[in-house]
Formats: structure tokens, sequence, C-alpha cells
């Protein structure tokens, strides 16, 4: 049987189903793992997790997808000697890299921890945090071996084993996690910190399962994917020093997207404690604040960042192939629809999100003091990232690559000169002061994604009177749904006693606001336009 190749809507479509998936079991545990841990627990997760994304932007340095870039445009160049050299130098790479930052972050972490406490007291202490940084520490030596490989499948438009094996690593990982956790907190009784421990392991033992699925499906298929054929003229004059120039040339966006994201949850988790002890909050209710901003809020973000993770896989490989061969006419074609889809399906995700944040929050994890009032605005950082994720993609598929480091600098900086005066200014308005830190991060994602998309309209000429005239097909509609979701809520008021009158009445929005939405949008024909005749077809829309 031989492995297909995915076109650029089935390949996104693929890999998005395949993220969604991933994401949702992502949410779906989290509410054991909850109930086990408990809600003031949850934060030293996130450090772990926080620290650990961090490191893993800096040990795959942005190569996994600048591999896929290079792949797409070797193979679409013919040159099949040089892409299996290209794979072969990136793995080593990474390999060694991983190593380093490895010993790094395991000998770091006593200082990392200490930073993210300060002086505070009555919280995680400085060791116990040392010690979950340490056991996730073990994962860098393992994933980026594992991204590289899916950044080399991914670069022959073979979408679907990398998107499988993301299914797989989150399984184990959540099998890990909750076994794991369980049995240390109710049979073994050895404490939080060495719950939390075993947890973490989850992402080290994930991702050596994926990988392992990985290696079986390259070599039972190593026919349809490497060629044997003899070198062209060309191969000969490109040296191995050359390929890893230009891996690096290629991976300097993606790790500069990698590192902006985890600056920017670094930023919140080093800054919001402080600043909201010294407005007058508890230790105990910061923490729970910034837990709800990187790990329970943050997991039911990841559903809508979801969608552009799955568009970016076909995007890059698929974009890259069209500026190769010079077709600006089907770039262009590729970033209308990237962004008509992306904003079509986010922007009522995020927007119903936040409406229903009171009982969404409550079915996942139960009653909690600060879920619900930090998670109806954090939301739309979910959405922010979406757009900024594929105005990068887009970007760096053109070679943009100055442009794009730039971008992201200009809203780091953004972000990092508005945290504290939004967080005081939020506070003396009479709001709650973490609304602050999360406009300061809406802004800076917002600054990035203007001057990335000034980039794009110069290369390509997009024609933007042409492009917000088909937005506004779904933004009417999307403001029709804003509108009776909030009269049902004056009428037909949330009932959250319990989990199961939370859901149904999650149920009950959902199915009017979807029902109203996707009834005006294809009516009016947006939704046609943008997924094309075949989905129509498939879902037997006429």
């Amino acid at each position: 049987m031989q492995l297909k190749k995915n076109s650029f809507i089935n390949g996104a479509l693929i890999a998005t189903a395949a993220i969604v998936i991933t994401k949702f079991l992502g949410i779906i545990y989290v509410i054991p793992f909850y109930a086990i841990i408990g809600e003031s627990n949850i934060a030293l997760y996130g450090y772990a997790y926080t620290i650990y994304n961090l490191f893993l932007a800096l040990s795959t340095v942005g190569i996994p997808p600048a591999m896929s870039k290079l792949i797409s445009e070797y193979n679409t160049l013919e040159y099949y000697n040089t892409k299996e050299r290209a794979y072969k130098l990136g793995k080593w790479l990474l390999i060694e890299l991983g190593v380093v930052l490895f010993v790094i972050m395991f000998f770091g972490a006593p200082f990392i921890a200490t930073q993210i406490m300060g002086d505070n007291t009555g919280g995680n202490s400085i060791e116990s945090i040392t010690y979950v940084i340490r056991v996730i520490s073990t994962a860098i030596l393992v994933v980026p071996f594992l991204s590289v490989t899916k950044g080399y499948l991914q670069g022959h438009k073979f979408i679907a084993p990398p998107s499988y094996s993301q299914v797989i690593e989150q399984l184990v990982r959540i099998v890990v996690i909750l076994a794991g956790s369980y049995v240390c907190m109710n049979i073994l009784n050895t404490g939080v910190t060495k719950a939390i421990g075993v947890s973490v392991f989850g992402a080290t033992i994930g991702a050596l399962v994926a990988l392992i699925y990985l290696l079986i499906v390259m070599f039972k298929h190593r026919k349809d994917i490497r060629r044997d054929m003899p070198k062209k003229k060309e191969e000969y004059k490109i040296t191995n020093k050359q390929i890893i120039k230009k891996l690096l040339i290629y991976s300097v966006p993606f790790i500069s997207f990698g590192l902006a994201l985890s600056v920017y949850d670094y930023i919140d988790m080093t800054t919001i404690i402080d600043g909201l002890t010294n407005l007058g909050f508890k230790t105990k209710d910061a923490e729970s604040v910034l837990g709800v901003i990187n790990t329970t809020g943050n997991k039911l973000n990841s559903v809508v960042l979801a969608i552009s993770t799955g568009l970016m896989t076909s995007l890059v490989p698929n974009i890259t192939a069209s500026f190769v061969k010079k077709d600006k006419k089907d770039v262009k074609r590729k970033v209308h629809q990237s962004f008509l889809m992306l904003l079509y399906v986010t922007m009522p995700m995020a927007v119903g999100l936040s409406i229903l944040a009171d009982p969404v929050f409550y079915a996942f994890y139960g009653a909690s003091n600060w879920g619900p009032k930090v998670f109806c605005f954090t939301i739309f950082i979910a959405l922010f990232r979406c757009i900024f994720t594929t105005s990068i993609s887009i970007a760096q598929s053109l070679n943009k690559f100055k442009n794009v480091f730039l971008s992201i600098i200009a809203g780091i900086l953004v972000k990092l000169i508005l945290q504290f005066p939004f967080m005081y200014l939020f506070n003396y308005l009479g709001l709650y002061p973490f609304w602050g830190s999360t406009l300061a991060t809406l802004i800076g994602l917002s600054t990035s994604f203007i001057t990335n998309l000034i980039v794009i309209n110069k290369t390509v000429n997009l024609g933007l009177k042409e492009y917000f005239k088909r937005m506004l097909k779904f933004i009417y509609p999307l403001i029709i749904m804003i509108i009776i979701l909030l009269i049902m809520k004056m009428f037909v008021p949330f009932n959250i006693n319990n989990r199961i009158s939370a859901i149904f009445t999650i149920l009950i929005y959902a199915l009017v606001g979807a029902l109203i939405y996707f009834s005006l949008t294809i009516k009016n024909g947006i939704f046609r336009e943008i997924f094309g005749e075949k989905i129509c077809k498939k879902l037997r829309i006429k």
C-alpha cells in the first residue's frame, strides 16, 4: 500500500482534524487530572510546561517546519539525493542540540524556579518547581528528533502519518498523566510534587512512542519516500555546508515564532504573580489566575489554536512549491483561502466560548473562583495567535525572513512595554488587572500580524479591498449570532448547578449559534467560496 500525498485543502483538513482531536483529548484529560491534583496545585504543572515549551523552541531551532519547506523545495526541483542529505544533517544537528539544552535545563532548573516565585511565599516551593522542570527536561532528548521527522514527511506532502503520530503521542501522554498522578496521590501517597513529576514525564513517553511509530511507517514505505534516481548535475555543487546554512536561514522565522509564543507566556509567568500581589491579591489567588492563563484556560484555547496549526502544516509546503515555480497567482489564491478559512472558523468559536465562559469552565473543571473571569477574555488570545501564526507561515514561505523576525520582536516589545501599565490601568478603572495583561498580549500579536500583512501584500498584491468584502460576508452573520445569543442570555439564563446542566446549556447555545451562523453564510455563498465545490458536495450543501 502506497503513502498518499495530500492536496492543500485535503492536507489542511487532515492535519486540522488530527490536531483538533489531540487538543480535545488535551482538554478532556484535564477534568480528571484537575480533580486528582486540585485547583491550587495546577499552577505547578503549568510552570513545568511553560519552561519546557521555551526550551523546546530553542532545541528544535525552527528546523522541523524549515525541513518541511526545504524538502518541498528540493522535491519540486527533483533533487532527491540532496533532500535525503538535508534530513540526515537536520536530524543529527537537532539530536546534538537537544542533549546540550537538556543539560542546561536540568542543571539550571533551581535558577529558573527562583525567577518564577521570587520572594513570594504561601504557594509552591522552589524545590517543587525545580523537580518538575528537571523531570520534563528529559523530553528535550526525544521531541526534536520526532519533530524533524514530521517535518521531513510533511515536506513530501505526506500529511497523514505525522498527524496520526500527534494523536498517538497525546493518547500515551494522557494515560501516563492520569494513571501516574492517580497512583501517586491515592495509592502510594507520595504527594502532589511527585504526582506532577510523573505526569510531566508523560511528555517524554508519548514522544518516544510517536517517534517509533513514524520510524516504522518510514521503513515500510521507504520506496514511496526515497526515490533511487541518479544525481542531477546541479546537486553535485550543493555541499553539506550549504544545506545546513539554508536550513538555518529557513529556520530563523520559525524559531522566532516558536520563541515568541513562549516568551509571551514567560512574560506572564514572571510578572503576573508579582503584579497581582502588589495590587492586593493573595499569592494563592495570583497563582490560580496564572494557572488559568497558562494551563486550564490555555487547554480550552487550544481547540481554537488547532485550526491554525493544522492549516500551517499544509500551508508551508504548498505555498513554497508554488513560490518556487514562481506561480504568484496560485500563491495569492492560497493566501486568500488560508486567511478566510481561518477567520471563518475561529472567530465564531472564540466569541461563542467567551459568551459561554461560565458553563464551559464549570463543565470541564467544576466551580472555580477565577476560571471564568480569566477565560472569558484570554480566549481571544487563541484567535489572535491563529492570525499571527498564519501570517508568519505565509511570510516565511515567501522568504521574507528579515521582516518576520522584525515583526515578532516588535510584538514582544509592545507586550513588555504595556504589561504592567495595563495591569495597573485596569485596576484603577475597577476592572480585573489580569485583563490588562491579556490586552497587552492581543496588541503585541496584532502588531506582528499587521506588519506581516503589509509585507505579504507588497509581495503578492493580495487585493485587500476584495478580501475585506469577502470577509464582511461572514462578519455580519457573526454579529447577528452574537446579538441573538446575548438576548437568549437575558431571557434564558445559564443553568450551571452541576456538570450535566452546564453541558446542556452549552449544547443549546452552541446549536442556536451554529445554526444562525452557518445557515446565513451558506445562504450568502461565502461558505462555498472558501471551501470549494468538493467540500460542499461531500456535505451535500446545494
